[in-house]
């Protein structure tokens, strides 16, 4: 109980801010929400700060042990065909039960099926993740394979356009974002770590990290190739209804509770019924362990159904009015895009995963990497990332005029910085583009893109906000490393200077 109240207090202060841009923007001219809007928005945070120090808290003791007591039990068999099978079965259970990418189906079934897409992109993301897990084994750095995917993905979205299918760009870009969501993050993170901790490569701590990014790239190519098969063009129908604080209340809370309850218990239950049957056969803990993981399960399922619930009906709402009110042609366009910055650096620090990430680096680097430079580099590149997406959907032009050179430049800081700094960067894209993101920011780019372009430019001013996220902390956390880099570079020449600037007499020659 003190653990959880010490993770609570930290998830409150995570969600702080959030709650004071809305509650001064309700006293400010610019957006006007009613007092059941606010209220409901307020017993919201309330509600998220609970479920994220409930989820900080299963991730803990249940997550993270689970899969790294996997990840070293397939490598100890030193049997190649099971530990690359389990994966790869692993990635597609989690992936088609990640309730965002339900979402993500949704906005493209007059084109393709709902099941299929999500059977494709569970497949890419397998594959992957096997990917990743022989990048591990193989000992090969994170950059080489990351170049020759990125390549690989420019090129076939370069196909895509070609046959006239360019809406699907940002949607197949912003799947990569929803895929690694709070339910996947701390598995797969540990699961690579358990891995790379038994292998013991020489660069073992570099490959703790890179798995999240893997399994960014997967589902991007699988929507991207679906895009180039495609015939026709996206459609999207905006339901306001989906963004009233009014039809989430009463019954409909209740609706909207159970459909999230079975949601995380579907996750959950694919994880754990995974773990059960190699508990079985491999790995063998004692009950005493498994009691302990069980108790972190209920607390991950209780924090998840609260966050979650919370953000629907509280934070959903709020985000939609504030996009919509904010791009009137009443306000100049340096409003929203200031506003998007400053809340794009506060939402990050209330994604549940984000901290999941932070611990862990520290962790795994001794202090190295610090939890609070991370957040730093987290929070800039995020907010960055909200203020560009603002001048897109102002100009509307193509996602990829940001995409392009942002990934020549994440790919070329990756050939100058040390490894890990380059597999934390990209894990954190995955992370930092979670649940609270789809949930907040981007019904505020729909309200906005609604209010400014019209609701038939959703697909294509809206929809790529995610991407964005996930790629700016690619270029921000590298910088943290490429400044690293030149800090001991500058201290190694003053420490030469100062020893070629000794004074020789004082040089005592044992003969």
């Amino acid at each position: 109980m003190k653990v959880l109240a010490l993770k609570i207090r930290e998830a409150a202060l995570s969600v702080l801010p959030v709650m004071a841009i809305v509650i001064i923007m309700y006293f400010l001219p610019f957006v006007s929400l009613s007092t059941t809007e606010l209220v409901a928005f307020l017993c919201a945070s309330v509600a998220l700060v609970v479920g994220v120090g409930f989820f900080n808290l299963g991730a803990d003791i249940a997550m993270s042990p689970m899969g790294q007591h996997i990840g070293t039990g397939l490598s100890k068999t030193r049997k190649a065909f099971l530990l690359l099978s389990v994966t790869f079965i692993m990635g597609v259970l989690i992936t088609v039960a990640e309730p965002d990418l339900s979402v993500l189906a949704g906005q493209v079934s007059d084109l393709v099926k709902n099941w299929i897409l999500i059977a494709v992109v569970g497949v890419g993301v397998g594959l992957f993740l096997t990917l990743s897990i022989v990048r591990t084994v193989k000992n090969k750095p994170l950059p080489q394979y990351l170049m020759f995917f990125y390549l690989a993905l420019f090129a076939l979205v370069a196909v895509m356009i070609v046959r006239e299918q360019a809406g699907f760009t940002a949607l197949a870009f912003d799947s990569g974002g929803v895929t690694t969501g709070p339910i996947t993050v701390p598995f797969l993170m540990a699961l690579g770590i358990g891995i790379a901790s038994t292998v013991g490569s020489s660069k073992s701590a570099e490959n703790n990290f890179g798995s999240i990014a893997m399994c960014s790239v997967g589902p991007v190519i699988a929507v991207v190739i679906i895009g180039i098969f495609s015939r026709g063009s996206i459609k999207y129908t905006l339901n306001a209804s989906d963004y009233s604080v009014e039809s989430q209340l009463g019954s409909a809370l209740f609706t909207t509770i159970l459909h999230t309850m079975s949601e995380v218990a579907l996750a959950l239950g694919l994880i754990c019924a995974m773990f059960l049957i190699l508990q079985v056969t491999i790995l063998k803990l004692p009950v005493k362990k498994l009691l302990q993981m069980l108790k972190g399960v209920v607390f991950t399922f209780i924090g998840l159904v609260i966050f979650m619930t919370a953000a629907k009906v509280g934070f959903m709402p709020v985000g939609f009015k504030f996009g919509q009110m904010l791009a009137d042609t009443k306000n100049h366009p340096a409003v929203i895009i200031i506003f998007g910055f400053i809340t794009g650096m506060a939402t990050v620090l209330a994604e549940p995963a984000v901290h999941v990430l932070n611990n862990q680096v520290e962790r795994v680097t001794d202090g190295a990497i610090s939890k609070k430079s991370m957040m730093i580099a987290l929070s800039i590149g995020v907010g960055i990332s909200i203020a560009l997406s603002m001048v897109r959907m102002k100009y509307q032009f193509s996602i990829l005029y940001y995409l392009i050179p942002g990934y020549i430049i994440s790919l070329g800081l990756s050939l100058l910085v040390p490894g890990i700094y380059t597999a934390i960067a990209f894990d954190s894209g995955g992370v930092a583009s979670g649940p609270l993101t789809s949930t907040f920011i981007l019904p505020f780019a729909i309200g906005a893109c609604a209010m400014m372009n019209g609701a038939d430019r959703i697909p294509f001013d809206a929809f790529g906000i995610v991407a964005m996220v996930a790629m700016t902390p690619l270029i921000t956390i590298q910088l943290l490393g490429f400044k690293a880099v030149l800090v001991e570079r500058v201290k190694a020449k003053r420490a030469m200077k100062r020893i070629f600037a000794a004074d020789d007499e004082q040089i005592i020659e044992f003969m």
